[in-house]
């Protein structure tokens, strides 16, 4: 049920260590491929955000859950964390934590993860995580080139959030109808589109978005999913 997501991580992790031997490369380098990377990811926000058929319970979800994330401080909380990893495991890095934060979120927020998860978990078919972990193997050796060891620890994030997807599907699959399961997934998609484009833009040094703040929307926008159901 898990062997998707381990790879996953694993990946995450030797792609880490590969980009650490591109860390002498010119600061011009890392910008330039840090941007472009930024580009990319500017570009897989859009697209997951489109296809949405409830833009404005988007909207909604996207509202409470800042309000959620910033009352809670989630993204401080990441940074502190990331602090914490930097003086235990790299003291000389000023750009771990921002690495820690970056790489998570662009690896764990995203329709490959969720779906690929919930695939593993509920069917054992793990080609879609699969085929992520290559994504993210690629984009950690670029993040790690940029920011340093930050990016390998990524992975505990990974791991936990999508092994918790995948045990969680494991229970439900069988307790939720194949319609809402689809709508659902289709709406996941494009709200976590709309973090990822912020990711994008941060990256790209034009905004200073606390995307992290925006993750309890997610769960808010399953809650609003499971009303209209209802009702």
């Amino acid at each position: 049920m898990l062997t998707g997501v381990f790879i996953n991580g694993i990946t995450i992790v030797v792609g880490s260590l590969l980009g650490a031997l591109l860390r002498n490369i010119s600061e011009e380098m890392k910008e330039t491929v840090t941007k472009g990377i930024g580009l990319g990811v500017v570009v897989l926000g859009i697209q997951m955000a489109i296809p949405t058929q409830s833009f404005t319970l988007i909207m909604i979800s996207l509202s409470i859950g800042a309000l959620i994330g910033e009352a809670l401080k989630i993204e401080t909380f990441m940074n502190r964390f990331g602090l914490f990893l930097q003086k235990r495991f790299s003291k000389t890095e000023s750009t771990f934590a921002e690495g820690f934060v970056t790489a998570s979120l662009i690896f764990v927020i995203g329709s490959l993860g969720i779906i690929g998860a919930i695939q593993s978990g509920a069917t054992g078919d793990h080609e879609t995580l699969y085929t992520k972990s290559v994504m993210d193997g690629f984009m950690a050796i670029m993040l790690t080139a940029s920011f340093g060891y930050g990016v390998l620890f990524s992975s505990i994030p990974v791991f936990l959030y999508q092994g918790s997807i995948a045990v969680l599907a494991n229970v439900l699959v069988q307790l939720i109808p194949a319609n809402f399961m689809d709508e659902l997934m289709n709406e996941i998609s494009a709200i976590g589109g709309l973090m990822i484009l912020g990711i994008g833009l941060n990256l790209l040094q034009v905004t200073k978005l606390r995307v992290s703040n925006f993750l309890p929307g997610i769960i808010v926008l399953i809650i609003l999913l499971s009303l209209k159901l209802i009702l």
